[in-house]
């Protein structure tokens, strides 16, 4: 063996020992082999369906034969082409065909009542960027687009200047990124690097937050893009008051634009979104299937595309038709976890009460003694982000209105930044309630 072709076309060899034929040709067509190094053999595949699955169902495989082949175990890493471009240290003249592709732009993207703002507000970006929301911050859980948006944003601005300098990192790349650039001595590179961008993408920006050095570089990157009238496009978990470890001047910045959130869709945009996805993979669903699916799967978009995913890999790899059964089989494991438990209002004001000692008579109560406010305040804000109630029905809970709510849960945030062992209290309080399940 003289190449890692020549490897490559040794372990598909010994797959066919134990996979079937069609399994080989189905879903390793589109595999290459890149390199060995390191006790890594990388391999590449810019199909992101099948290399999902042959990450899942056939990594084990592949070692095994290249056990076989040098008698000692190995790491296989399959690379998209992001990944292939850092790999072959074209990182910079590639990064850009992500923004070209057509899977996220959007007119692929479901809009329902959940992310109709954020939506709007993307492709107002999109059409005139750095002019009305400048920086524009989507926030929401996993799963929900926050990504697709920004994709489509650049998408839209390279197709209107093909020239565009496009900068796209993640929270948690960036600070590795300046470690490495410091280590190196191309602290400048980076800086450039950024700061020449016309569009900056942070995914993530919350993995920022409690890196002193990563916030500060930041910090300045911000504000040279800001000052210099170019577009930064921000996605993060949750809203800048809600990132305690976040300097305050950087919380500011974030604020000066348009926050914008995205929340799980509703049963209306899930079913579209079912069924676009199942059309877009060339596998019709039968309506009752597709509802059965949307009821079911309701956490995020990356649920709902991985059980078609999964429906699919069913369909062409075992022969099953998307009947129910193929399909609950395919959910099992997303059902599970949508079981998650979420716990009563009354609940919470037993763990609080039990806490600081205060009877939950008196924290529901009207009295402004400081132990009494102060046990009230972190229940809202557990009440808040723990269960699905709106900050008019908590307020119900406590005989107050949606006003009083706010306050206390800024009063809770802000106190948690500020003091990081208040911090941890409530994060245990938060931890022995969801014990008790």
């Amino acid at each position: 063996m003289h190449s890692v072709a020549d490897i490559w076309d040794n372990v598909l060899q010994q797959l066919k020992g134990d996979l079937s034929e069609t399994t080989i040709s189905t879903w390793f067509d589109e595999l290459t082999a890149v390199d060995l190094k390191n006790d890594t053999f990388f391999l590449h595949c810019d199909n992101e369906f099948k290399k999902g699955y042959i990450e899942e169902l056939f990594i084990g495989n592949i070692q095994s034969a290249l056990k076989n082949l040098f008698s000692k175990e190995f790491q296989v890493q399959i690379l998209n082409r992001e990944g292939l471009a850092e790999l072959q240290g074209n990182s910079p003249k590639k990064t850009s065909d992500r923004f070209t592709s057509d899977e996220f732009t959007f007119e692929t993207f479901v809009v329902g009542p959940s992310n109709k703002l954020a939506y709007a507000a993307s492709m107002a970006v999109a059409d005139h960027p750095a002019q009305n929301y400048n920086p524009l911050l989507i926030y929401g859980d996993s799963g929900l687009g926050k990504t697709h948006l920004i994709y489509a944003i650049a998408n839209v601005i390279r197709k209107n200047d093909p020239h565009a300098k496009i900068a796209y990192v993640k929270g948690d790349d960036l600070t590795n990124e300046l470690v490495n650039a410091i280590r190196e001595g191309k602290t400048t590179e980076m800086r450039e690097k950024y700061r020449q961008a016309d569009l900056l993408l942070v995914d993530d920006v919350q993995f920022i937050a409690g890196k002193k050095q990563t916030q500060e570089e930041f910090f300045h990157t911000f504000n040279n893009l800001y000052e210099s009238g170019r577009q930064i496009v921000l996605t993060s978990d949750r809203p800048p008051s809600e990132m305690t470890m976040l300097e305050d001047r950087l919380r500011t910045r974030f604020e000066w634009g348009l926050l914008v959130d995205v929340a799980p869709p509703d049963f209306e945009t899930r079913l579209a979104i079912v069924k676009n996805k199942s059309a877009l993979m060339g596998m019709e669903l039968p309506d009752d299937i597709a509802s059965y699916i949307a009821q079911n799967v309701t956490a995020n978009v990356r649920q709902l595309e991985g059980t078609i995913n999964k429906i699919m890999a069913y369909r062409d790899l075992l022969g099953n038709d998307a009947d129910e059964e193929t399909v609950k089989r395919a959910m099992q494991d997303i059902l599970s976890r949508n079981n998650e438990y979420i716990p009563t209002p009354d609940t919470i004001l037993e763990f609080v009460s039990r806490y600081f000692n205060l009877e939950k008579e008196i924290i529901c109560g009207q009295q402004r003694i400081k132990d009494a406010v102060f046990a009230r305040q972190v229940a809202m804000y557990l009440i808040r982000s723990m269960t699905n109630l709106s900050q008019d029905d908590i307020g119900k809970i406590f005989g107050r209105d949606h006003s009083t709510v706010i306050y206390s849960l800024k009063e809770v945030e802000k106190k948690m930044r500020a003091d990081p062992s208040f911090a941890e209290t409530v994060k245990e309080i938060k931890t022995n309630i969801t014990a008790k399940h």
